[in-house]
């Protein structure tokens, strides 16, 4: 496992862009269980939809978007990996994509924590 990886660890772009985002994507989820306590039994947390209940979810679909950052993490980690040795900038594309995805839903995680709270 470790030799799949090997090529993306190499590359410094890669390496610090994917570090990053598991270290955000930790950061947010410790925030998140630290705050689970405290939070309503209903959360804001589908802002695009209508306004009233349709934009409200159960406590636990804080979890949705730091769900959905990890799995980008991960599928963007194993594309970069099978694709570096062909491409690096794409490799390099996918780490900062990643990184966006992670930066994004951290600051939208800490949003709506300090609007409920």
């Amino acid at each position: 496992m470790k030799e799949f990886f090997k090529d993306v660890r190499s590359d410094k772009t890669t390496n610090i862009g994917f570090f990053t985002s598991l270290a955000l994507i930790i950061v947010t989820l410790i925030l998140t269980l630290f705050f689970y306590g405290k939070l309503p039994p209903f959360v804001p947390i589908f802002n695009q939809l209508p306004w009233g209940e349709e934009r409200l979810g159960r406590t636990i679909a804080i979890f949705v978007p730091i769900l959905t950052a990890t799995s980008i993490f991960v599928l963007n980690l194993i594309a970069s990996a099978l694709v570096y040795k062909k491409i690096p900038l794409v490799s390099r594309m996918f780490a900062g994509t990643s990184l966006l995805v992670t930066i994004l839903t951290f600051l939208f995680i800490v949003k709506t924590i300090i609007l409920i709270l």
